[in-house]
């Protein structure tokens, strides 16, 4: 039997399949499946910090409603406040006592203050570590991406110090220059990458002309943007690569490990097939590396990255102009008539 055992941020997990953050953890049944169907490790869902505050804000508008209702009655409500993340932080420790298995806790914030304190919360939930869950959202033009970046790495090498436990960093694609940032938050202390995040992105319904808000799942093969980045990070950096998104095979799980990523992150398989599909997924690596003669997976890990393969061009421009000149395999493919 193939030994799929890895180390991802420093921790041994048995296996490089982590169930990646989502709310399918608010089921203690489901998180006891998702380890039962032989899940590496797994993340929770994220600690947000903007619904915390919206929590906190509608909370308080409740408890006003009826204050001042005649001259005697200032508030009916004088001892109760919005409990902030005590509800998560328990829900997480609970969590831990359930599976044996690595967990991971993720957290989002606004506030650089905020992602310092949340995150020594978070780490005192006895996770094993922490995933900083990054995007920006840019809602004006003259905030730079220099001030954006430079923000997020300063976030990085607070966090880093604060806490005891190893921190990763997951990121959208939409930086100028990925493997820059990547390189200056490795620098900062992340010890782990998870490449990419999945951004909500709202849609429009043509019948009632208003804004739509669909469940944006990943669907099979959206991993080659991070397959590329794992090839091209191999080697370059002191620090782990987890691929994500659209990561529904064992198959899947072995082209990143192949380009060079460490561990991949799965949801949408998730979602779509249930936990059970972990074991589908297991079963198809070992069937790969069992029909390549591998036994553990560094015999094979980034032996396909820009680091070891033959061709230099492949994670080059080069690749696109290639294909441009031969598209006549696409109207093979695809004719016209």
């Amino acid at each position: 039997m193939a030994n799929l055992s890895v180390t991802y941020l420093g921790i041994p997990l048995k296996n490089p399949i982590i169930a990646g953050a989502s709310n399918l953890v608010n089921n203690p049944e489901t998180i006891k499946l998702i380890e039962e169907s032989g899940a590496g490790a797994m993340v929770y869902k994220s600690l947000f910090e903007e619904q915390i505050q919206l929590e906190s804000i509608q909370f308080q508008d409740e408890l006003e409603l009826y204050n001042e209702r005649n001259a005697e009655m200032i508030t009916l409500f004088p001892e109760m406040e919005h409990a902030g993340p005590k509800e998560h932080l328990t829900k997480l420790r609970e969590a831990r006592s359930l599976i044996s298995i690595p967990l991971i806790a993720s957290l989002n914030c606004i506030f650089a203050e905020t992602w310092v304190e949340y995150a020594e919360l978070l780490a005192e939930t006895g996770v094993d570590a922490l995933e900083l869950n990054f995007f920006a959202v840019p809602r004006d033009g003259t905030t730079t991406a220099q001030s954006i970046e430079d923000e997020q790495v300063r976030i990085v090498e607070a966090v880093a110090k604060k806490v005891a436990i190893p921190i990763s960093v997951k990121l959208s694609p939409f930086y100028t220059n990925p493997l820059q940032v990547i390189n200056r938050m490795a620098k900062a202390g992340a010890k782990g990458f998870i490449l990419f995040n999945r951004l909500f992105e709202p849609d429009i319904n043509l019948d009632s002309l208003k804004h739509s808000t669909p469940f944006n799942l990943s669907a099979p093969g959206d991993y080659k943007l991070s397959l590329r980045y794992a090839g091209m990070l191999y080697n370059t950096i002191n620090a782990d690569v987890c691929a994500s998104t659209g990561i529904y095979s064992g198959h899947d799980v072995a082209r990143l490990l192949l380009a060079g990523a460490g561990a991949v992150q799965t949801v949408s398989a998730l979602y779509k097939f249930k936990p059970a599909i972990i074991k589908n997924m297991l079963s198809e690596l070992e069937t790969f590396m069992h029909t390549h003669n591998y036994e553990n997976i560094d015999d094979f890990r980034g032996l396909l990255s820009r680091d070891k393969v033959k061709d230099p061009y492949i994670y080059k421009r080069a690749q696109y102009i290639d294909l441009l000149l031969h598209s006549e395999k696409i109207f093979k493919k695809y004719p016209l008539i």
